[in-house]
């Protein structure tokens, strides 16, 4: 029965390294086209329409301090 399983996986989906080799294939197209994207993917920001003033750390990576940029009210 389990060799049956496998068997029918393997002849109707893809898995393991051919899926990541799809998966790879087509992040490159939507590069190499320069569809919204493919650059949302060669900037390394989120690529299916979510937020980015706040959050987005995962894609966007450790946060960079910028010099010199404090408020009005802590200056005051």
């Amino acid at each position: 029965q389990l060799s049956k399983l496998g068997a029918y996986i393997e002849k109707n989906f893809s898995t393991e390294g051919q899926l990541r080799r799809q998966e790879m294939q087509n992040i490159v197209r939507v590069k190499s086209i320069n569809c919204y994207r493919g650059i949302r993917h060669k900037v390394g920001l989120p690529v299916r329409g979510q937020r980015t003033k706040t959050n987005a750390r995962t894609r966007k990576g450790r946060k960079k301090t910028v010099a010199g940029k404090k408020s009005v009210k802590e200056l005051g």
